[in-house]
């Protein structure tokens, strides 16, 4: 039986990087993956795949749209959605490789089956083929991540009935989508087909998309989905029923008014959340407690009730994101290692990956006003940007919120072009509690996008915008 000082079970963005750091620290480290390749729900059929296509679609939505405005000129425009898909494929392939890769150059042992506890040191690996493994561990940390949600009633095929996972993989452009859930996943995914030519028709229970970010950006975001791409919304309504009716798809719902509405289409994709993925852990055996979602339960250092025992990303409590995962993988590494290190969960960004990009830090205006808190806000429009003009990006703006008395940023959210990248710019501000002054008298390069920042924070210091 081999030994480890600290054993991963899931190799995800949070699997892999609380590893490769417990590595860089000195100690002797093994990871168990129940696929047979690494990265987990993120690498392979989530955040990379996903962002694939999003790029292929935004080509070729572009070319159709936009190129002739430039002076291009293209004869027989078409899509090989075959090619688009082995692309992601290929994209995919490389780098779950740089993982391996990774894992090899700090000595990492990789394990392929089902981690299960046999006891609170002693974990058992149950591969595809051959004989269970067994190892011995000081530490355990789980990473094993999330799965998608599946509605009790909801025919879930993998062909016509689909969630994310199947929506990486069509063999074909849908030509009606009827999309289950208007949040980050939901759109991402509308996007890209709504792109390629699906009629694409987003059904969602609030009064409105991406209810998780500020209602701005939600806002903002429907009315640019509506003009660019035709997407259709249907709020405030229930989703009761899914059936099939020969190649067809049919939802049933009941709207705000709770008439019966039916939808019918030729794919119908659900996507109203993930939950914890803890099946086979063998938690029983331990004594690790869960919650009523099924997420295990941790204390502010990441250990479950059991002493030795950490859980990480989407199977704790927490926003489902990749770069949680990994900044909580690399706290438990430092924190067994006895180093002090900290995780700010209101600095951790959000990011919706359609075109314009949406992305957020801090708090949200909303949240601002349940607290009752007093506060200002600043915006600025990216037509109003040179540089969007020169790329015909004006759709979008910043919005800064910052303490009424104190001037201090407590939220940045941006809809526009490169609003993932640029909203780096709002995490480093709020770390170092800089005010919104602060970031205005800072020089930022012309033309560019992240003038919307600094203009944004100029008009919530005694509305001083220069371009507006």
């Amino acid at each position: 039986m081999k030994k480890y000082d600290i054993t991963v079970i899931g190799s995800g963005p949070g699997g892999y990087v609380a590893a490769i750091r417990a590595a860089q620290l000195g100690f002797k480290v093994a990871i168990i993956e129940k696929y047979n390749t690494l990265g987990g729900t993120c690498l392979n059929v989530g955040c990379i795949p996903s962002k694939a296509l999003l790029d292929s679609s935004e080509h070729y939505h572009n070319a159709e749209a936009h190129f002739k405005t430039h002076g291009i000129e293209i004869k027989d425009l078409g899509v090989d959605f075959t090619q688009m898909i082995e692309r992601k494929r290929g994209v995919v392939k490389q780098t779950c490789d740089g993982i391996e890769f990774l894992m090899k150059k700090n000595k990492i042992d990789v394990y392929h089956g089902v981690g299960s506890f046999e006891s609170k040191n002693k974990i058992l690996v149950t591969p595809q083929e051959g004989d269970t493994i067994s190892l011995e561990t000081d530490k355990t940390i789980i990473a094993t991540g999330s799965k998608p949600t599946v509605f009790d009633f909801f025919p879930y095929d993998k062909k016509r009935f689909i969630t994310s996972t199947e929506a990486l993989e069509l063999s074909e452009i849908p030509k009606k989508l009827i999309i289950i859930g208007g949040g980050i996943i939901g759109l991402e995914l509308g996007s890209v087909y709504a792109r390629l030519g699906s009629e694409v028709h987003v059904i969602e229970y609030l009064d409105r998309i991406i209810p998780t970010m500020d209602g701005t950006m939600s806002k903002e975001m429907e009315r640019v989905l509506k003009k660019q791409l035709k997407m259709k919304f249907h709020f405030q309504h229930k989703v009761e029923a899914a059936e099939a009716d020969g190649d067809e798809v049919v939802v049933r719902a009941k709207d705000k008014k709770g008439n019966d509405v039916e939808f019918r289409g030729d794919y119908c994709l659900l996507s109203v959340g993930r939950y914890a993925y803890t099946d086979g852990l063998g938690l029983d055996k331990v004594g690790i407690e869960t919650d009523k979602r099924g997420r295990v339960e941790v204390d502010d250092n990441l250990e479950t009730n059991v002493k030795g025992i950490y859980a990480i990303g989407d199977v704790v409590k927490g926003a489902m994101l990749a770069h949680k995962a990994e900044d909580e993988g690399t706290f438990v590494a430092e924190k067994i290692a006895g180093q002090k290190p900290h995780i700010p969960y209101l600095l951790i960004p959000n990011v919706l990956y359609t075109w314009p990009e949406v992305a957020g830090v801090g708090y949200t205006e909303e949240q601002l006003k349940e607290q009752g808190r007093e506060y200002k806000v600043g915006s600025f429009p990216y037509r109003a940007l040179g540089r969007a003009r020169a790329s015909m990006d004006i759709d979008g703006l910043v919005k800064v919120l910052a303490d009424k008395q104190t001037d201090e940023i407590l939220g940045m959210h941006i809809i526009g072009a490169r609003a993932a990248d640029m909203i780096a710019t709002g995490v480093t501000a709020m770390e170092f509690r800089a005010s919104a002054e602060d970031v205005a008298r800072m020089s930022h390069a012309h033309p560019t996008y992240m003038e919307a920042v600094k203009e944004a924070c100029l008009a919530a210091t005694d509305n001083r915008a220069v371009h507006m």
